[in-house]
């Protein structure tokens, strides 16, 4: 490979597409799920946490797998590019089914149905994602060319998510309602039916553009390994493991507010229209997170100078910070949604940032790994940050299902046509409330706290470190040319 050629503006935009496609599927099974099956259809809570955590646990045996097949894959169109478009087209239909759930099964079938899509979402799901990150290290340069299409990923992947943060209450209201539900229940089980549908077909759209516009530029054989050698490679690379502890963490905390911030409006913010607010408070946080990654980011990178570490030290402060001003706010009794604008950005943004600066230590972790192991293995580094992310949505979603059990917040009855505006949050008593407000943001603090503490133990590849293996590794590649 001409190490030297610069990546196409065609390339880049195609690959950013596909992380918008990639995280819209992602956001909309990570935030949704539980509240379409618990809230919406009845499903119990803890049946549901108890799916969610156990689809993760299988995670931990698919997910490296896949990274190993991926690995030994040979074909006229590479490694990646033929499992990117398999587990898209797969994962487009997985997530069309779990989102269409006959409403008329009994509570059992309701359960087994959930059980079986939702898994089968993460398999598929990891079919694709770990070959879309793993083509990062294959096809860039370490240091400045890999950050900076991290960077671009990142901020793609983001815009997906926001889309679908923003997005998904109004539709599913606008949809529901166009195709004729009579009453609150049947507006949101068509609404989710149909805007699953919507972005099913987006991400094949934006998938496709990736395997025809990104080319595999690296002609390097990736060592393949047994599975049992695999994480005995992994267990030696203690940076990986650093990186991936601490994303774990980081992202439960994110994903248990995210669980849980769509009943916080619905039950305890409250009001006849709460879906007008929380769709406002997203649009808000969407647009922060967007520029966090695209504009923030680079502010602090490029002009005010910090080191990444910095950068990270400042966005899990600012989370907490968030979260705490959240909780004070909720007890102070707030009527106004602008007003949740405060913890909004310092939560938002710092989501952002972080989802940057995660990849971009783990992408690190490639280049060390080969130098101290000798192996090069981005599939096998790769197919952990689709598990840990998966994991963690499952820790989170358990914890967020058990709050909503103990304080007993769910729909749980028809709603008539007269009925269709409803303020949910006049049926919720006062510990229920306190309840929620305690599990989305003192949890959260706790858990990013122990992030601080073991990332400043643990994690030693600073921007300095990175470039010195970047220039061995380049080193050593072109010495086995000659």
């Amino acid at each position: 490979m001409d190490t030297k050629q610069k990546l196409p503006l065609k390339s880049k935009i195609s690959y950013g597409l596909g992380a918008v496609g990639k995280d819209m599927v992602y956001m909309l099974s990570a935030s949704y799920v539980l509240y379409y099956f618990q809230d919406v259809l009845g499903v119990s809570a803890v049946a549901m946490g108890v799916i969610l955590l156990a689809a993760r646990i299988f995670d931990a045996f698919n997910d490296p797998i896949m990274g190993v097949v991926v690995a030994k894959t040979k074909t006229r169109w590479g490694k990646f590019r033929p499992w990117l478009l398999i587990g898209t087209l797969t994962n487009a239909v997985v997530l069309f089914l779990m989102f269409s759930c006959p409403p008329t099964l009994d509570a059992g079938g309701l359960v087994a149905y959930a059980a079986v899509t939702y898994i089968l979402w993460g398999v598929t799901y990891t079919m694709m994602d770990i070959p879309y990150w793993s083509m990062i290290p294959a096809f860039t340069e370490g240091g400045k060319e890999r950050e900076g299409l991290t960077t671009l990923a990142r901020s793609c992947a983001g815009v997906g998510s926001a889309l679908i943060t923003v997005a998904t209450v109004m539709a599913v209201q606008f949809l529901g309602n166009a195709f004729g539900g009579s009453n609150a229940k049947e507006i949101e089980i068509l609404g989710f039916k149909w805007f699953s549908a919507i972005v099913a077909v987006l991400f094949i759209v934006f998938t496709i553009l990736t395997c025809v516009n990104v080319k595999e530029k690296s002609t390097a054989e990736m060592k393949t390994v047994s599975v049992g050698q695999m994480f005995k490679a992994l267990l030696r690379n203690d940076q990986a493991l650093a990186i991936v502890l601490a994303i774990v963490l980081i992202n439960s905390s994110i994903y248990i507010t995210s669980n849980l911030v769509i009943y916080f409006f619905k039950y305890d913010f409250g009001g006849t229209e709460w879906f007008s607010s929380y769709t406002l408070f997203n649009i808000f946080g969407g647009a922060m997170q967007i520029l966090s990654m695209m504009v923030l980011y680079p502010v602090l990178r490029n002009a005010v100078k910090l080191s990444n570490t910095k950068i990270f030290y400042i966005c899990l402060t600012m989370s907490m910070v968030g979260y705490a001003v959240l909780l004070v706010l909720a007890f102070l009794g707030m009527g106004n949604v602008f007003v949740l604008f405060i913890p909004g950005f310092l939560i938002f943004a710092a989501s952002g940032l972080l989802n940057i600066l995660t990849t971009i230590f783990l992408a690190n972790t490639v280049d060390y790994g080969e130098l101290k192991n000798g192996s090069r293995d981005e599939s096998v580094i790769f197919s952990l940050q689709t598990f840990v992310v998966k994991l963690a949505s499952g820790i989170a979603a358990f914890v967020a299902s058990i709050c909503l059990s103990i304080n007993k917040l769910q729909e749980g009855t028809e709603v008539s046509e007269a009925d269709k505006l409803v303020d949910w949050s006049l049926n919720v008593s006062a510990s229920a409330r306190t309840g929620l407000r305690l599990t989305m943001t003192v949890i959260p603090i706790v858990v990013l706290v122990t992030a601080i503490l073991w990332f400043r133990k643990k994690y030693i590849l600073t921007d300095e470190k990175v470039e010195e293996i970047a220039a061995q590794v380049k080193a050593l590649h072109a010495g086995e040319e000659q």
